[in-house]
């Protein structure tokens, strides 16, 4: 009888869960590395610094700081705007591009600095718009 009611808990346990990160996609006729060429260049025009790159997989994650927020909360230090995209062909002949955006808040602790994911802001959301609508092609 516990087994059954662990099982029903787990399988409720992703329904309940809450979504922070907002995905995003467009397909466009534009080669693989063309897409990503142009990934590169949009991200400084909408103020994203680079933070990784793999070139082989066409993955990229940029984000840009948002010094702006306010929080009443002492350890509060500014929110993180996160964006990972990823490039690649489909088999349709076209390709895609993926982007997942994220908001962090970060804290000074005792520890250090902590991160802590929140829902997707409108800015990111927005600013990956921008960016699929720039290099769809």
């Amino acid at each position: 009888m516990k087994y059954r009611r662990f099982v029903g808990i787990l399988l409720l346990l992703p329904a309940c869960s809450q979504h922070y990160a907002a995905p995003a996609s467009v397909q466009t006729s534009s080669g693989p590395d063309a897409a990503f060429e142009c990934v590169k260049r949009q991200l400084p025009t909408l103020d994203y610094k680079q933070r990784s790159l793999d070139v082989a997989e066409h993955r990229i994650t940029a984000q840009k700081y948002d010094l702006e927020a306010h929080r009443s909360d002492v350890q509060f230090r500014r929110l993180i705007n996160r964006m990972e995209i990823e490039v690649g062909a489909n088999a349709g002949g076209q390709t895609s591009i993926d982007v997942i955006s994220h908001t962090i808040a970060e804290y000074t602790t005792q520890r250090g600095p902590t991160e802590v994911e929140e829902k997707a802001s409108a800015d990111v959301k927005e600013d990956a718009q921008k960016l699929l609508k720039a290099c769809h092609g």
